[in-house]
């Protein structure tokens, strides 16, 4: 079968989303598929990787923007996308899965199945735009009409339509109208060959001068939706704990505010990393003792923090501070590879850690508890067939 999958991002841009699409796209082309891939991330061009083709169109920024030239730019995609791959696409496409958000792509996916025959397949994380209605980044009602509308219209026109939780399918049947038997959930996926591979060595711990601390890391994207604001509240309550410290990696709107907060309160438990590409963020998730997951109760739509893979696949337990759709609690809790608490609840999130912190011993025992978890169900080749029983 010949398989196009769209999305915004692909490695080597360091996104959760851009990870799940190349594993996705490599697991399928082992099972013997013809993968083709269409992105806006960089290195422009059209290359092999890893055998499979990949289209990399220019865009202009969408990510660490502010949300009308994010929109422009949503909104000029899909048309570019459809473009480059008519143009240099001439075999039949038999199916086309797009990763959404941004919802926009939807546009593009069906275009491809209007022209190729391609059956269409929308792989939903987020529910656009409810959530940035929810977080206050969209107001404007003609604009929070028009993509409620596209949303409708891109479930609709879909052939089928996937989402990592049961939560997600549950939202999409009663909150949008969806049939039961066009939703199936796939749960995210990992390859864990090399978060095994890779061992830990301290070379973090050292550089950032933390050999003796109990460091609780975040990392990920910083913005409106994870509330990263409650750990430097958190570390600010763990300030007389000297054995604390918080490392928070990642890029986003709201990092340069959690900074200045860091600066005010004259913490220096808290520290701020960049993005990190993959194989060094492995080795540095294994310098890290535990994974912290944030989820604004801002949401009232169920999300599932990818990052939770990354933390299992490297042996972390994980401490989840999260709104009560989200499905990382239930997660957390089968794994039984750490702690949860309702974001919402300050005192709650603090009790939490701080039984984590007191029961620090168990900290080994938490995280191979984990691994073992992703192991068994969360692998890429348990994850393909499910796709490709879709397909």
């Amino acid at each position: 079968m010949r398989i196009l999958i769209v999305t915004d991002a692909y490695p080597p841009e360091i996104r959760s989303g851009a990870l799940l699409m190349k594993e996705l796209a490599v697991a399928l082309r082992e099972k013997g598929h013809d993968v083709l891939v269409v992105t806006s991330s960089a290195p422009y061009g059209d290359t092999v990787e890893n055998g499979i083709r990949v289209l990399r169109i220019k865009m202009p920024s969408h990510h660490n923007v502010n949300f009308i030239a994010k929109g422009l730019s949503w909104l000029m995609m899909p048309f570019l996308f459809y473009r480059a791959v008519r143009k240099k696409i001439k075999r039949p496409i038999d199916a086309t899965i797009v990763h959404s958000p941004p919802l926009t792509l939807a546009i593009a996916t069906y275009l491809v199945k209007r022209h190729y025959g391609a059956k269409y397949v929308l792989n939903v994380q987020d529910f656009f735009p409810q959530n940035a209605v929810d977080l206050g980044v969209l107001r404007n009602p003609l604009l929070i009409r028009f993509f409620e509308i596209m949303e409708r219209w891109a479930y609709r026109t879909s052939d089928a339509i996937v989402t990592p939780s049961y939560e997600h399918r549950n939202f999409m049947i009663e909150k949008r109208g969806v049939p039961e038997d066009k939703v199936t959930v796939v749960r995210h996926w990992i390859d864990v060959k090399p978060f095994k591979e890779i061992k830990g060595t301290g070379a973090y711990r050292s550089e950032l001068r933390l050999e003796s601390k109990m460091i609780f890391h975040f990392g990920g994207v910083i913005g409106p939706s994870q509330g990263v604001d409650l750990l430097i509240r958190l570390a600010e309550r763990c300030a007389p704990m000297h054995d604390i410290h918080f490392v928070i990696a990642g890029e986003g709107t709201e990092k340069a505010k959690l900074e200045r907060m860091v600066k005010e309160k004259k913490l220096t438990n808290v520290s701020f990393r960049p993005y990190i590409e993959k194989e060094k963020y492995i080795a540095f998730l294994k310098d890290m003792d535990v994974g912290v997951l944030t989820l604004t109760s801002k949401n009232t739509t169920p999300a599932v923090p990818a990052k939770i893979m990354f933390y299992l696949a490297s042996g972390l337990p994980v401490l989840g501070f999260l709104h009560a759709k989200s499905e990382a609690h239930r997660i957390v809790q089968e794994a039984r590879c750490g702690y949860t608490a309702a974001y919402e609840n300050e005192d709650a999130c603090y009790e939490t850690l701080m039984q984590m912190y007191r029961e620090r011993s168990q900290l080994k025992e938490l995280g191979e508890n984990g691994l073992r978890y992703v192991e068994k169900y969360l692998t890429p080749e348990v994850c393909v067939s499910q796709w490709e029983a879709v397909l």
